[in-house]
């Protein structure tokens, strides 16, 4: 237990190590050229902007969304740890948050 523990950080750097060694390369065999206007609008490829002004997000709808996921995530996350002790727990604890989400809803 001891030796997997130390392996980890070992196991991150090198990851990280192996990214950076690929954006470098990338960024050095990467095509070049002069950014002409349209490149650089918000549409890279050049088209206008569908709408004029600011666009509006619903920021209501976004954080119920988040929630939903965030509760979903959790249950999933639990399940997966619960299933090496008992499958029941999972399916209690899964139950009871779902049975959360619907009293949520009908608020």
């Amino acid at each position: 237990m001891q030796h997997e523990v130390l392996f980890l950080p070992i196991v991150f750097s090198i990851s990280i190590a192996i990214a950076l060694i690929f954006y470098i390369i990338g960024g050095r065999i990467s095509a070049k050229g002069e950014a002409s206007e349209g490149k650089i609008s918000p549409y890279s490829c050049g088209e206008d902007l569908p709408y004029e002004g600011d666009m509006r997000i619903n920021l209501e709808k976004f954080f119920l969304f988040t929630v939903y996921f965030l509760i979903f995530d959790v249950i999933a996350f639990t399940m997966v740890i619960s299933f090496g002790v008992s499958p029941l727990y999972a399916y209690i604890y899964a139950l009871v948050t779902l049975a959360s989400v619907v009293f949520i809803m009908k608020r």
